[in-house]
């Protein structure tokens, strides 16, 4: 592969990483309102703990949507190209969040708020299924091999950045009184959501497709049906990758998006206590992300992810622990563990590690697929569970910390099929550069 000019280094992973933190910016813009606004003026009902369920129950069905969405969006990526797919999911995901901005609430057009909000909802999943599959082959297949774990680490950046503008700009709207908060605060992220789609759009205009891309294209080698090629020859990585995503996004959203109404309603904490120690800890594993990468590319994907998964299940306890000892400061630094550092490890080399185990010609959608399926199965549920175990056993946290701790032994079990089927694949001639 040819050697890549500063100048396109950093507009590749600018174009990488900025389509990918808008993206996640609306995502989790949407999982935070859940757990603070929806339920109260979308999803109404007598009972708050069934409002708040149901709400969770519409940031989980986005997520079953994913899988679809990777599929379409990966079709177009394996057959015409990564640059204009990444096009099409940024302005589909960057429509329905504006336009949740302007929907009525349940008390002004009654029940159909909610289903208007639910078929958003769906829309912005298809736009996410798509656009990480895409953000990642962008920033890999420019990548050197020497350096491709970086490469890799960067769109996963674009999660937490995307987090922290959206857990930011949902800090400043609280400090507003809570009835103009209600009424109008919670609107001004979506709706100011247009610029950042607008500078996404803008930053991916001057990359050129992919090398990798235009090597399978000279080749004649474009799938017909890339998703038939993929269930065929591939759906042991297929199963391999949504084991291996399990880990990675079912704690994350239970540190990140469960804690806010359980730090709340439960532990008693300040709804701008709990956000503002979200709010640090992912600018540390921000931080923290590409340095993992980078060391990837020295240690090998593997072995930090183990570690961190290791980690993950042993902190399960400890984590509940800590939050209920009733302590700004102990939550602080229990989210911060938890998200800032156990999490960063395994997410900054899981998207190199998949691409690793896929073929050129189907890799959009072998990643896309796996990929969203496990967020489908652990990521948007994982509020969902861990509610229903609090319900279910007299609000005791014991059953969603062994819940984190089985999500870590999936994922160890998937990991250790990623090393015998990387090894088997190197033999074959699949790929060439797997670690």
């Amino acid at each position: 592969m040819q050697q890549l000019d500063k100048k396109t280094t950093w507009r590749v992973l600018i174009a990488s990483l900025v389509g990918s933190s808008i993206e996640w910016f609306d995502y989790f813009l949407y999982g935070t309102m859940a757990a603070l606004v929806f339920n109260q003026l979308f999803f109404v009902n007598e009972d708050p703990t069934v409002g708040l369920l149901l709400a969770y129950a519409s940031f989980a069905l986005s997520f079953f949507i994913r899988p679809f969405g990777g599929i379409i969006f990966s079709h177009i990526g394996d057959r015409i190209g990564r640059k204009k797919t990444l096009v099409l999911t940024l302005s589909l995901m960057g429509a329905a969040t504006i336009a949740m901005g302007i929907l009525p609430t349940y008390q002004a057009i009654g029940v159909a708020a909610p289903i208007i909000l639910i078929t958003l909802r769906l829309i912005q999943g298809l736009g996410i299924g798509g656009e990480w599959g895409g953000a990642l082959l962008l920033a890999t297949e420019y990548a050197p091999p020497e350096r491709r774990g970086f490469f890799g680490s960067i769109p996963q950046m674009g999660v937490t950045i995307g987090m922290v503008i959206g857990t930011l700009a949902l800090w400043i709207m609280s400090l507003l009184p809570e009835q103009q908060f209600m009424t109008w605060g919670w609107r001004v992220p979506f709706i100011l959501s247009a610029l950042l789609v607008i500078f996404g759009l803008w930053i991916r205009k001057g990359i050129d497709e992919t090398p990798e891309f235009k090597k399978v294209k000279e080749k004649g080698e474009i799938p017909k049906l890339p998703i038939a090629d993929t269930l065929r020859y591939y759906w042991k990585e297929v199963l391999i990758t949504i084991g291996a995503k399990v880990v990675e996004t079912a704690p994350f959203y239970i540190f990140s998006t469960f804690i806010v109404s359980y730090g709340t309603s439960t532990l008693g904490f300040s709804r701008s206590a709990v956000l503002g120690a979200v709010m640090v800890s992912t600018v540390i594993t921000t931080i923290l992300i590409p340095i993992m990468g980078s060391l990837s590319d020295r240690v090998g994907r593997k072995k930090m992810y183990i570690v961190g998964t290791l980690a993950m299940m042993a902190f399960a306890f400890p984590y509940f622990w800590m939050i209920h000892q009733g302590s700004v400061l102990m939550l602080v630094v229990a989210t911060i563990i938890g998200l800032g550092i156990i999490w960063a490890p395994i997410t900054a080399v899981l998207g190199t590690m998949f691409s690793e185990i896929f073929d050129a010609k189907v890799r959009y959608t072998g990643v896309s697929l796996g990929y969203q399926i496990g967020a489908a199965v652990a990521g948007g549920t994982a509020p969902l569970v861990a509610t229903a175990l609090l319900a279910s056993f007299d609000n005791s946290y014991v059953p969603v910390a062994l819940y984190i701790m089985f999500t870590a032994l999936v994922s160890l079990i998937a990991i250790w099929a990623v090393k015998s089927r990387v090894e088997q694949t190197v033999m074959t001639g699949k790929i060439s550069s797997a670690k």
